[in-house]
C-alpha cells in the first residue's frame, strides 16, 4: 500500500515537472526568435537608413509580411540609435571640426568653412525637427500601418529621385554648399515622417535637385541626420527596454551601417542613384502585390 502510494506521489511529480519543462521550452523558443528578429531588424535599419531606399518602410513592412509582432516605437528609434553611432564614430574627425568651428566662430568671432557648416546644420535641423515632433504627437505611428500608402511612397519617390539624379547637374561640392542649399534640403527632411518616402532618399533627392553632387549630398544627408536622431533617442529614451534583443539590434545596425556609410561614398564617386530607384519601385510593386492579394 505505501509502496503504490509512493508510485502514485513519484508519477505526480514527474508529470508536473515534466509539464513545468514542456513550458519553458516554448519560453525559450519565443526568446531565441525575439533575438534573430531583433538581429534581422538591425541588419535591415544598418541598410535601409542610410541608401535611400527607406528604413522605416522596412522596418513597418518586414513584420507585417512575416507576421511578426509590431516592433514598438521605442525600439526602432533604438535600431536608429544604433545607425547615428555610426555616423558619429564615421565622421568624428568632421563633427570635432564642425562643433570647434561653431564654437570659434560665436566665441572668438573666427570665420571658418567648418564653422560655417556647422551653423548650417543646426539651423537646416530646426524645421524638419519641429515639424516631425508635431506630426508624431498628432499622428503617432498611424503611417507605418498602411502598407499601400508605404509602397506608393516608396515608387513615387523612386521615380522622382531617379529622374532628379538623371536630369540633375553636378557642380556643387559639400565645402560650398550654400545657406539655402542647406537649409532646403532640411526642410525637405520633415517629409521623411511618410514612410515609405526615406530621410536619407528625400534629402540627397533635394541634395541633387539643387545641383550638389552625389557625394557631397550624401555626406551632408549623413552629417544631417545626426541631431535630429539623437533627439528623438533623447525623446524615447524613458521608453527603452534594455534587454538582449535591444543591444543585439542596436549593434547590428551599428555595424551594417558603419559598412554602407563606407560603401556609398565610395560608390557615389563615379555610380549614381538609379540602382536605388529601381530598387524602390520593385519594392513597392511586390508590397501592393501581396496588399491585394490578402484581401
Amino acid at each position: 500500500m505505501i509502496d503504490v502510494f509512493g508510485d502514485e506521489v513519484k508519477k505526480h511529480c514527474f508529470d508536473e515537472c515534466f509539464f513545468a519543462q514542456s513550458q519553458k521550452i516554448p519560453r525559450r523558443e519565443k526568446k531565441m526568435n525575439e533575438i534573430l528578429q531583433a538581429l534581422i531588424l538591425g541588419v535591415v535599419q544598418g541598410l535601409t537608413e542610410l541608401l535611400p531606399i527607406s528604413s522605416s518602410a522596412h522596418l513597418n513592412l518586414i513584420p507585417w509580411v512575416f507576421n511578426w509582432s509590431e516592433i514598438s516605437p521605442s525600439f526602432d528609434i533604438a535600431l536608429h540609435f544604433g545607425t547615428l553611432l555610426a555616423i558619429v564614430i564615421f565622421f568624428f574627425k568632421d563633427w570635432i571640426g564642425l562643433i570647434k568651428g561653431g564654437y570659434n566662430q560665436v566665441v572668438k568671432k573666427e570665420k571658418t568653412p567648418e564653422g560655417k557648416m556647422f551653423w548650417y546644420l543646426v539651423i537646416a535641423t530646426i524645421p524638419g525637427g519641429a515639424i516631425g515632433f508635431i506630426l508624431d504627437h498628432f499622428l503617432g505611428d498611424a503611417l507605418g500601418k498602411m502598407p499601400l500608402l508605404i509602397a506608393c511612397a516608396l515608387i513615387v519617390m523612386g521615380i522622382i529621385l531617379y529622374v532628379v539624379d538623371k536630369k540633375a547637374p553636378s557642380k556643387t561640392k559639400y565645402e560650398d554648399m550654400t545657406f539655402k542649399q542647406t537649409f532646403l534640403i532640411g526642410l525637405a527632411q520633415a517629409l521623411a515622417f511618410i514612410p515609405g518616402v526615406s530621410r536619407s532618399g528625400v534629402t540627397m533627392t533635394t541634395g541633387r535637385l539643387m545641383g550638389v553632387d552625389r557625394e557631397s549630398t550624401a555626406k551632408y544627408s549623413f552629417l544631417l541626420s545626426t541631431p535630429i536622431v539623437l533627439g528623438a533617442a533623447l525623446y524615447k529614451l524613458k521608453d527603452f527596454v534594455f534587454n538582449i534583443p535591444f543591444v543585439v539590434g542596436v549593434v547590428a545596425s551599428f555595424l551594417t551601417g558603419i559598412f554602407v556609410i563606407k560603401f556609398l561614398l565610395e560608390y557615389l564617386k563615379k555610380g549614381s542613384f538609379k540602382v536605388f530607384a529601381i530598387y524602390r519601385v520593385i519594392i513597392g510593386l511586390i508590397v501592393i502585390g501581396i496588399f491585394f492579394t490578402r484581401i
